[in-house]
Order: C-alpha cells, then sequence, then structure tokens
C-alpha cells in the first residue's frame, strides 16, 4: 500500500508508507483517518482535492466521504466559482457535532464543552476533595449541566485528561501521585452515569493529541510535549508513533531523581525532575526567599514576576533552570525535532524560554537542540486534548 500524504502528519500513529501488507480493514482505518485530518486541516475542500493531497483513488475517497457524512462527521458546505468547469461541493466539519472534555488537576477539575474545530463552547471549574466517588459526582453533574445547555448540539462523547497514568487494558488511572485517589474506576462511572463513550488518558498525551488533531504537527515524526504544571508529564511521539509503554507508564521524566539529596517527591522518591522544574517548585522558592509572605497561587506568582518583584523573577528563573535541564533526559533519550511546552508557564513565556533554551543548548547531546515552543493555550490545551482524545479514538471505531 502506498500513498503520497502520511497519517502521520495529522493525529495517525501509522504512517501507511511503511505498510506494504497492511489487511483491507487496516487500510480502510488508515484512509479514513487521512481523510478526516485532510478535511479539518485544509477545509473547506473538495472531494477532487482531497483525492489530488491525499494520493487515494477518487472512488476511495467518495466512499469516504459518503460514509462520514452519513456519520455526521463532517458536512457539505459552500459551492466553489470556479472560473471554467464543475463547481464542486466543499466539505468541512460538523460543528453540530461536539464532545464534553474534562481536565483533572489535584485541586480542580475543569469540565468544557468543544466542537469538532477545537472551539470552547462553555467551560466551569470546580473544586476537587480527595474522595473519587464525590468528585466524580460533581464532574458528571456540571457535565449534564452544560449538556442540557445545547439541546441542538450533538454530543458524540466524553474525554478525560488526568495527572497520572491510564492502563491501557483496563482503562484505570494506575499512577497519580500528586492527585493521591485511592483507586477508583472513573472511564466506567463516567459511562454509566452519562451513556456516552469516554476515553482517558494522561494529560500530557492527550496534549500532544491535541497539537496533532488541532495543531500545527504536519510532517513531524519525533516530539515530545511537556507539561508543567503541579508536577511535570511528558507525551511522546516517536517516528509517528504515539508512545505509551507497558502499562501506558512510557514518559514519566517527571519521576527520575536528578538529586537524590532533593526534596521528597510524592512519587515517595528523593529529588526527582517535578519536585524542582514544577509550578509548586517556583512556589516554594518564593516562600524560601519570602517566608513571611502570603501562601500564593502560581498565577498570583507570575503577576509579581511581572510588576518586577525580584524574588518572584529569582523563583520563576530557577524554575526555567530546572526545566531546561531535565530537558536533557527528554533530548538524550528520544532526540526529538520538537520539544512543546504545555502549561501556564507559557503565560509568561518571555521569561522563561531564554532560560530554558540556554540550558538546553548547553546540555544538549547534539549538534543542534530540539526546536522549543509552546503550546500558548494553558489549561485550554489539555482539554482540547481529552477532546481531540476521544474524536481520534471515537472517529476510528467508527469506521
Amino acid at each position: 500500500m502506498k500513498n503520497s500524504w502520511q497519517a502521520t502528519k495529522g493525529i495517525g500513529r501509522v504512517d501507511p508508507n511503511a505498510i506494504e501488507s497492511a489487511s483491507s480493514e487496516t487500510a480502510r482505518h488508515i484512509n479514513r483517518e487521512i481523510v478526516l485530518q485532510l478535511i479539518h486541516a485544509r477545509q473547506p475542500i473538495s472531494r477532487a482535492d482531497l483525492a489530488r493531497v491525499s494520493g487515494l483513488q477518487r472512488s476511495t475517497v467518495s466512499q469516504i466521504i459518503e460514509q462520514l457524512i452519513r456519520e455526521r462527521w463532517i458536512r457539505e458546505g459552500s459551492i466553489a466559482q470556479l472560473p471554467r468547469g464543475r463547481h464542486p461541493t466543499m466539505l468541512i466539519l460538523n460543528d453540530d457535532l461536539v464532545v464534553l472534555a474534562a481536565d483533572i488537576h489535584p485541586r480542580q477539575v475543569t469540565v468544557a464543552m468543544l466542537d469538532l474545530n477545537g472551539r470552547l463552547l462553555s467551560r466551569s471549574t470546580l473544586p476537587l476533595g480527595s474522595d473519587p466517588s464525590k468528585a466524580v459526582a460533581a464532574m458528571i453533574d456540571c457535565m449534564q449541566r452544560i449538556r442540557d445547555s445545547y439541546p441542538k448540539k450533538s454530543l458524540e462523547g466524553i474525554g478525560v485528561s488526568v495527572p497520572g497514568r491510564v492502563d491501557k487494558e483496563s482503562q484505570c488511572l494506575i499512577f497519580a501521585p500528586n492527585l493521591n485517589w485511592p483507586k477508583y474506576d472513573i472511564k466506567q462511572t463516567i459511562e454509566r452515569r452519562m451513556g456516552l463513550p469516554t476515553e482517558m488518558e494522561n494529560a500530557a498525551t492527550a496534549c500532544l493529541m491535541s497539537e496533532l488533531w488541532f495543531g500545527r504537527m504536519d510532517g513531524v515524526r519525533d516530539a515530545v510535549l511537556i507539561t508543567v504544571s503541579e508536577g511535570i508529564g511528558a507525551g511522546i511521539l516517536a517516528n509517528g508513533q504515539l508512545i505509551s509503554g507497558q502499562g501506558g507508564m512510557a514518559g514519566e521524566f517527571g519521576h527520575i531523581s536528578i538529586d537524590p539529596s532533593g526534596p521528597r517527591c510524592a512519587c515517595k522518591q528523593n529529588g526527582c525532575w517535578e519536585v524542582f522544574g514544577s509550578c509548586n517548585a517556583a512556589l516554594r522558592y518564593y516562600a524560601e526567599s519570602e517566608p513571611k509572605a502570603k501562601r500564593l497561587t502560581f498565577h498570583e506568582l507570575l503577576n509579581l514576576a511581572e510588576e518586577g518583584s525580584a524574588h518572584a523573577l529569582a523563583a520563576i528563573a530557577k524554575q526555567a533552570k530546572y526545566i531546561g535541564r531535565g530537558l536533557r533526559m527528554v533530548t538524550a533519550a528520544l532526540s526529538p525535532e520538537i520539544i512543546l511546552i504545555a502549561g501556564d508557564v507559557t503565560s509568561a513565556w518571555d521569561k522563561y524560554a531564554p532560560v530554558i533554551q540556554a540550558e538546553l543548548d548547553q546540555l544538549t547531546l547534539k549538534r543542534s537542540a530540539p526546536r522549543l515552543l509552546p503550546t500558548h493555550e494553558g489549561d485550554v490545551a489539555r482539554l482540547r486534548g481529552a477532546a481531540a482524545l476521544l474524536l481520534h479514538r471515537h472517529s476510528i471505531r467508527s469506521s
């Protein structure tokens, strides 16, 4: 099977150019994914242009388009006005299809509704306690309220991003030291109460899926997305494939010790990368320099830095330095083309980027460091990631 357009330019996990003997079902899934991604990236687009850009036969494209229209993933839009010849009907994603997304942090959860283009239609933030059953019940109540506010939208399902790792077989949260919940089946509880397909994934992997589905990753085959919040997580794209590893545990760079004499981490080790490079670490640095100051949120620390507070600026610079140092592990292990940073640090990127880049340039084993880019979306990236997770897996299962 040969194709001029690679699925890895979008959300695809499989490069069709690398497949010579794929089954017809696998080929159909790949072709459908290619077409759906091209419509998303280039809408409005005609059937003829889809065939030309994808390299697929026109008959194959037509069959996929008809299926996507029946399933309401896409719809026909305007008629193109060309100087001569037939006037083709253009295709666009159906923005009446929506998904619910939940982004869980250790102290709060954000629930939102998004359409297929990643537009945020509604968002609510709730406090999160230590009892998962009560927390998930509150999330579901919020989801139901948002759903009821959009009766004319077609809700396709729910995506959930979590600050930890999800077992691929059981779909249960198996490692989330900062959340510190007892074992609880989040996915099954939501599916049972909401009656909708639900997908759950690590926040960093979800953010990377957001960049692949909604973003700017055309042609990129090796990338890492680092989330910097209460902890540090990583999503990995290697040779065009999203990597989860055994038990879904790949990417836990935040829990590699870089100084055994350092502070105790929530994972019970000492001196993990995230105790030096997370947003909580920056707050600790500030508190150590201002012991009598009130306890701050990370946003308040950023505001103090913007106002010129020397201690706030020093705390941010120290955090940025450790982020850069930790990226040496990432670069040495994976040699990515691009490193994306997601989280609140991107809202002060002018202060973080020079320090992180200097560390990355100094410590990299390559001749040149990977490109360092912010998502510039803060927590919206995690919500879009949860939505992209559901859209990708649901679209493939529908085929």
